[in-house]
């Protein structure tokens, strides 16, 4: 786990400034990694790579990057590769291993099978490899590891975060579609950011860069084609095998492992298979609100720490935390994040930090598994409609009325959501209905400027996704909504846990987003896995034995609750109406600052527009105000000597 950055001349000439320019990249991620840090340039000083270390696997010297192969290629890497020991092995006998590191198995495995090597890797990455004709960077299939990129002066820069890429940007300019599908969704959905000009490398992909030009080309996507051969019992054994095995690749470290442990079905499950396979896992961290009634998931957090084993280690979160890190944290994240839970994950993986190096949890499982509300509401809807149409049994996977009755009790705090999606009309196309689902800027009319934004081409960008035909071969609704969510949610969350543990560095890592399980997961048919709008029926069943009960029959689970209604109108108050009282908030484009301060209090307890519009001024004022004092890293880099 590392902060990568680097520079290719599109031209093949020398970059100017390239020592600066790569000094002052490297400062910015420097959090990333505290163990080590390292620059590369080749001769003709048309291309530099720069690395900042934090050491999980080979610890020594022969492990430092940016690494130089026996071939001549260079590489710079972010993440694990844990399947590098039985990839060692079988190329060890056309390439001479010069350490035990997961990253020289990178260099190895493109010198025998080029960007084939792609399908053979089994982590979370992001890499770039320089060799010596082209450069070729690549993500993770899931976006677990982040890079990003720019094209300035016919250079294009990457790097792990996009504030390391602002020194080198003319100008520091919002991007309007994105930031349209900010306000829709609460995050982005494709390659655009926020920072106009700056894109971010899409999960499965990989970007080429040769002979003047630039290509991004899709090497893995998945795909849902619905498995109805086999047995129920079989998923479960199938995925059984299929997630220890991931769990056993996962524990692989030259230090200690934690966990976080939420209080959820996922985190708690990821622990327990830990703590079995491996005696290193002892601690569990958890984040507790204290203050507010309402918010107190420690017990769970207990009962899944006393049935694995472990050791609780819990954090009381305040109001004045809050105060004292919410700049710190929209810092880290780059760009405004619609889930206050981001702040209590950054508290908790600080926690986290002072035990380990590296800790497991269970991001991915309401993506895979269909562990969200929202999923239970769109069928309520559906079998209404399918009762009064008589269409049960047609075919499609819809829930009859009598089976999802004794789940409804899930979603008593979610009866605003459902007044909003059937005030928008009921029965409608499918894709449409959804979108009405997810679509939180209903409330926001007022305080943006929604005629300067295009809504529409939000919409159309949604169905791309929602009704990608070649994705989604089934007619199961369900399966249309957990594609989208797996392709615009997952990378947005894998953001938020990616940043907020390398703010610490701490490496966070995911076993239940292991390729195997996630492909062995979308083949499970829609009346498996949500069997009469059980949420994560599938998951519940195959791994009861492994999950304290108490956390199985929860009907109350609502994610990472944070008191952010509470903060706002009490101890954070003040700071709030400053913000918002600014000139500079009073001036910006497509937001009215007055009338935010005039709404806020009528905001719901668990309502996110009052963070999410927060989030957007502090990151106005962190990066857009600020953006001469990025500029100026350039000139007062002191440039660190490189190798060649």
């Amino acid at each position: 786990m590392c902060g990568i950055a680097g520079a290719v001349s599109l031209q093949g000439g020398p970059i100017p400034r390239l020592d600066q320019i790569l000094t002052a990249m490297g400062g910015l991620i420097a959090h990333r990694g505290p163990d080590g840090e390292g620059t590369w340039t080749n001769s003709s000083r048309s291309c530099g790579l720069v690395h900042r270390r934090l050491s999980i696997i080979d610890a020594t010297p022969s492990g430092s990057q940016p690494m130089v192969g026996q071939d001549g290629s260079v590489v710079t890497f972010n993440g694990e590769i844990y399947n590098y020991v039985e990839l060692a092995e079988r190329l060890s006998r056309d390439w001479t291993f010069r350490s035990r590191s997961d990253t020289e198995t990178i260099l190895a495995g493109y010198a025998r099978w080029g960007l084939d090597c792609l399908s053979e890797l089994r982590g979370m990455f992001a890499f770039a490899i320089w060799d010596g004709a082209r450069l070729v960077a690549a993500r993770d299939r899931f976006g677990i590891k982040p890079l990003y990129y720019a094209v300035v002066r016919d250079v294009l820069y990457f790097a792990s975060e996009p504030k390391a890429l602002l020194p080198i940007m003319p100008d520091v300019v919002t991007d309007r579609d994105a930031l349209a599908e900010y306000l829709t969704f609460q995050y982005t959905i494709g390659e655009q950011t926020l920072f106009k000009g700056i894109k971010a490398l899409l999960p499965g992909h990989t970007l080429i860069v040769a002979n003047g030009s630039i290509e991004v080309r899709k090497y893995w996507d998945i795909q849902y084609e619905i498995d109805a051969d086999h047995t129920e019992h079989w998923f479960a054994e199938e995925m059984r095998r299929r997630l220890h095995d991931s769990v056993r690749l996962h524990l692989r470290a030259d230090t200690e492992i934690g966990a976080y442990v939420s209080g959820g079905i996922d985190s708690s499950l990821v622990a327990s298979l830990a703590a079995r396979q491996d005696s290193r896992v002892t601690r569990a961290f958890h984040g507790k609100f204290v203050e507010h009634d309402g918010y107190d998931e420690s017990g769970f957090a207990a009962e899944a720490c006393a049935h694995a084993g472990l050791d609780l280690h819990q954090i009381a979160i305040t109001g004045q935390d809050f105060n004292d890190n919410i700049e710190r944290v929209v810092y880290h994240l780059d760009t405004p994040v619609g889930g206050p839970g981001s702040f209590a994950q950054f508290m908790v993986s600080g926690l986290a930090a002072r035990h380990v190096k590296v800790v497991l949890g269970g991001q991915g499982g309401d993506e895979i598994f269909a562990g969200y509300a929202r999923y239970l509401i769109a069928y309520l809807e559906q079998c209404l409609k399918a009762a009064i149409e008589g269409t049960q049994r047609n075919g499609n996977f819809v829930v009859t009325p009598e089976s999802i009755i004794p789940h409804l009790r899930v979603l008593q705090e979610y009866k605003p959501l459902i007044q909003q999606l059937f005030s928008k009309g009921l029965f409608g196309p499918l894709d449409e209905r959804y979108f009405a689902l997810i679509d939180r800027s209903s409330d926001t009319t007022a305080e943006i400027d929604w005629q300067a934004l295009d809504r529409r081409g939000v919409f159309e960008r949604y169905t791309a996704i929602f009704n990608s035909a070649r994705n989604v071969r089934k007619e199961a609704y369900l399966d249309s909504m957990m594609h989208f969510d797996f392709k615009g949610l997952l990378p947005a969350l894998l953001q938020v846990e990616d940043r907020m543990s390398m703010a610490h560095g701490l490496e966070a890592r995911v076993p239940l987003l292991d390729h195997p399980v996630v492909e062995l997961a979308a083949t499970v048919p829609a009346i498996v896995k949500f069997q009469g709008g059980q949420m994560k029926h599938f998951l519940k069943t195959t791994f009861r034995q492994d999950i304290p009960e108490a956390l199985i029959g929860r009907r109350d689970k609502m994610g990472f609750p944070v008191p952010i209604k509470e903060w706002l109108t009490g101890p954070s108050q003040a700071m709030f109406a400053d913000l918002f009282s600014s000139r500079a908030a009073r001036e910006r484009r497509f937001i009215n600052a007055p009338v935010i301060l005039e709404n806020f209090q009528a905001a719901g307890r668990y309502s996110r527009k009052a963070w999410g519009l927060l989030n957007i001024e502090l990151w106005h004022r962190i990066f857009h105000d600020r953006a001469a004092q990025y500029r100026r890293l350039v000139d007062e880099a002191v440039p660190k000597a490189a190798a060649g």
